[in-house]
C-alpha cells in the first residue's frame, strides 16, 4: 500500500509541472521508453548505438560544446599561431609573423619585401598545400602576405602638410 506524503508548495509547483508534460505526451501518443522519443544516434558501434546521453570522449564533447558557441574560427585561429613553427616550418617561420585568421584567409607578415615576394611567387601553393594536410582541406582557403609595415612618410608626428613651393632652384 501507498503511503499518502502531504507535498509541500515546492513539490506541489513540481508535481503540477510533471503532470502536464505526461498530459502533452499523452497526446501526442508518447509513451515512457518509446522508440519515436530517443534521440537520433550519433555514432553506431558494431550493432550497438551511442545515444545523447551515452558518456563520449573529451575531444567528441570539446567539438560539439566548440560547434554550439561558434568558436571553430577563434579555436582555429590560435592552433595556426601555437603551431606556426610546425606548420611552416623553422626557415619561413623565422622570416614571417601570424597576423590574423577570418573566414578561411590567413594572413601573415613577411620580415622583409623580398620575403614577402618569394613568399608569394614561389611557396604559396606549398604552404596551402602543407596547411591543407595538417590542418584538413579547406580550413585555410587563401594566404595574404604582407610585407613589413614601416612608418610612411607622410605619416607621423613630425610630418608636414602639403609639400611646400615648388620653386627650389630661385
Amino acid at each position: 500500500m501507498r503511503e499518502i506524503v502531504e507535498l509541500t508548495p515546492e513539490r506541489q509547483v513540481v508535481a503540477a509541472a510533471l503532470g502536464r508534460a505526461r498530459e502533452s505526451a499523452r497526446r501526442r501518443g508518447l509513451r515512457p521508453g518509446d522508440p519515436a522519443r530517443r534521440r537520433p544516434t550519433e555514432v553506431q558501434l558494431g550493432g550497438s548505438h551511442q545515444g545523447a546521453r551515452d558518456p563520449q570522449t573529451v575531444g567528441d564533447a570539446l567539438s560539439t560544446f566548440v560547434g554550439q558557441f561558434g568558436w571553430s574560427p577563434g579555436i582555429t585561429g590560435g592552433s595556426i599561431k601555437g603551431r606556426w613553427a610546425e606548420l611552416l616550418g623553422e626557415d619561413v617561420a623565422g622570416h614571417t609573423q601570424y597576423v590574423s585568421f577570418e573566414s578561411g584567409v590567413l594572413t601573415m607578415k613577411a620580415d622583409s619585401t623580398s620575403w614577402a615576394a618569394n613568399l608569394r611567387g614561389f611557396l604559396l601553393p606549398t604552404m596551402l598545400r602543407v596547411l591543407g594536410e595538417k590542418l584538413g582541406e579547406g580550413v585555410v582557403a587563401q594566404i595574404e602576405i604582407q610585407g613589413p609595415g614601416g612608418p610612411g612618410f607622410g605619416r607621423g608626428p613630425r610630418s608636414v602638410k602639403g609639400r611646400g613651393p615648388r620653386d627650389t632652384y630661385g
